[in-house]
């Protein structure tokens, strides 16, 4: 599974970016596709996960971000509103399928005041 991310970039406080997540495979209906972001110094952490069926999201994004996906075009996407300083980090794309995760490259996502 290959995934490739884009839609960085730089944003003011309070506006809105979408990211997408482009992925391989024939079988994309069934991966499991989540978000993950990782800030400078810090770790990665899970922002926001979608199954066939559901989403799941951190506590931090929830209200302001909103994942979904496109089966037909194997994308997934991250609606990313209300931004704020501190959602600036690397964004990461991730698909875990039949026990095995597979990471795209990040995409920065830079908010300013």
């Amino acid at each position: 599974v290959q995934l490739q991310a884009s839609g960085g970039g730089l944003v003011q406080a309070g506006g809105s970016l979408r990211l997408s997540c482009a992925a391989s495979g024939r079988t994309f209906s069934s991966y499991v596709m989540g978000w993950f972001r990782q800030a400078p110094g810090k770790e990665r952490d899970f922002v926001a996960a979608i199954t066939w069926s559901s989403t799941y999201y951190a506590d931090s994004v929830k209200g302001r971000f909103a994942i979904s996906r496109d089966n037909a075009m194997s994308t997934v996407y991250l609606q990313m509103s209300s931004l704020k300083l501190e959602d600036t980090a690397d964004y990461y794309c991730n698909a875990a399928y039949l026990g095995y995760d597979y990471w795209g490259q990040g995409t920065l996502v830079t908010v300013s005041s």
